[in-house]
C-alpha cells in the first residue's frame, strides 16, 4: 500500500511539472525555427543556392516562376499535404508537432524578406556559415521533439512501409532536389561551370547542417558515469539523487592497502550535468576519490528509451 501511495505521489508530481516541460518545448521550436528561415531568405535565396528537403524545393519553385510564388506559401502547401498523409499512415501524435513547427516556419518565411544583396557576399562562406547556424539549431528542435516537416515526413512513411534507414532517405531526397536546380533557366544563364558551382554549394550546405545536427544531438545526448569513492556515500548519494536529480547505486568495496570495506557510489549522468554533481561532491567530501568516463548507448528512465538500442 505504501509503495502504491508512493508512486501516485510521484505521477502526480510528474503531471504537475508535464505542462510546463511542453509549454518549454514549444517556445524552443517556436525560436529555433528562425535561423532556418533566416538563413534560406538571407543567405541561400540571394545567392541563387538550393539547399536540400522541401524549402529547397520551394525555391525551385521560387526561382522557376521567376519570383511569382513565394517560398512561404509553397512550403506551407506541400507540407500540409505531407502532414495529411503522416497523420494517415504514421498517425497523428507525430503530425501534432511538426504542425507546430510548419506553422512557425512558415511563418519566420513570410516575416523575414528576402534579401537583395545576401548577408555575406562570399558563397561558399554563406553555405558554411548558413550550414551550421541553422543545423545547430534544428539540432536543438529536434532534442526538444519539434519538427520541420518536410522530408522529415516522407523519410518517416517509407521507413515505416520499406524499413529503409531514415538518413539515407533523406539524403537521397536532398541530393534529388540540389540536383534539379541545375535545369533552373537562371541557374543555366550564368553558364556551365557557375551551374555546377551552385550544384556543390547546395550540396555543402547539406552536409555542413547535417553535420551540426549530429553535432548537437550527440553532444545533449553524451553521457558519463561517476565512480565515487568516499567516507560519506549516504550523504552524497542523497545530494545526487536530490539536487542533481540523479539516480546512485552503491557497490560494495575493500580497499586493497587497508582492507577495509567501503562503499563506492556510481552515477550515470548527462554530460553538462558533470559539474553539478562534482561541486556536490567536494562540498560534501573534498577527499573523495572521483572517476569519470564516458559511455555510449545508456537507454532506459532518464535517458534514452530502450527501444532506440535495438
Amino acid at each position: 500500500m505504501k509503495s502504491n501511495q508512493k508512486l501516485r505521489e510521484q505521477l502526480q508530481h510528474y503531471r504537475r511539472f508535464l505542462p510546463w516541460i511542453t509549454l518549454k518545448e514549444l517556445l524552443m521550436i517556436v525560436l529555433c525555427t528562425i535561423p532556418y528561415a533566416l538563413t534560406v531568405n538571407q543567405l541561400l535565396v540571394p545567392h541563387a543556392i538550393v539547399g536540400g528537403g522541401v524549402t529547397g524545393l520551394c525555391e525551385i519553385i521560387y526561382f522557376a516562376t521567376d519570383t511569382y510564388v513565394p517560398i512561404w506559401l509553397s512550403s506551407a502547401v506541400i507540407n500540409v499535404v505531407l502532414l495529411v498523409i503522416a497523420t494517415l499512415t504514421v498517425g497523428w501524435h507525430y503530425a501534432l508537432r511538426t504542425v507546430w513547427g510548419v506553422l512557425w516556419l512558415t511563418v519566420w518565411l513570410k516575416v523575414i524578406p528576402i534579401a537583395p544583396v545576401p548577408l555575406l557576399t562570399d558563397s561558399f562562406m554563406a553555405v558554411v556559415v548558413g550550414g551550421l547556424f541553422t543545423g545547430c539549431f534544428l539540432g536543438i528542435c529536434f532534442l526538444n521533439n519539434g519538427s520541420t516537416g518536410g522530408t522529415d515526413i516522407i523519410a518517416m512513411i517509407v521507413n515505416k512501409y520499406h524499413h529503409l534507414p531514415m538518413g539515407r532517405v533523406l539524403m537521397f531526397a536532398d541530393m534529388t532536389v540540389i540536383s534539379s536546380a541545375f535545369f533552373l533557366p537562371t541557374i543555366q544563364a550564368a553558364g556551365m561551370q557557375s551551374a555546377i558551382e551552385k550544384i556543390l554549394f547546395g550540396l555543402t550546405y547539406t552536409f555542413m547542417f547535417s553535420t551540426a545536427v549530429d553535432w548537437v544531438m550527440n553532444r545533449m545526448r553524451q553521457s558519463v558515469q561517476f565512480m565515487i569513492f568516499t567516507q560519506k556515500p549516504d550523504e552524497i548519494a542523497e545530494a545526487i539523487i536530490t539536487q542533481a536529480h540523479r539516480g546512485c547505486t552503491f557497490l560494495d568495496a575493500q580497499g586493497g592497502y587497508n582492507k577495509k570495506p567501503m562503499k563506492v557510489v556510481t552515477c550515470i549522468a548527462r554530460s553538462y550535468e558533470s559539474a553539478t554533481i562534482f561541486r556536490l561532491v567536494r562540498a560534501i567530501d573534498p577527499n573523495a576519490f572521483v572517476s569519470q568516463s564516458q559511455v555510449r548507448g545508456v537507454f532506459g528512465q532518464g535517458f534514452d528509451p530502450m527501444a532506440n538500442g535495438k
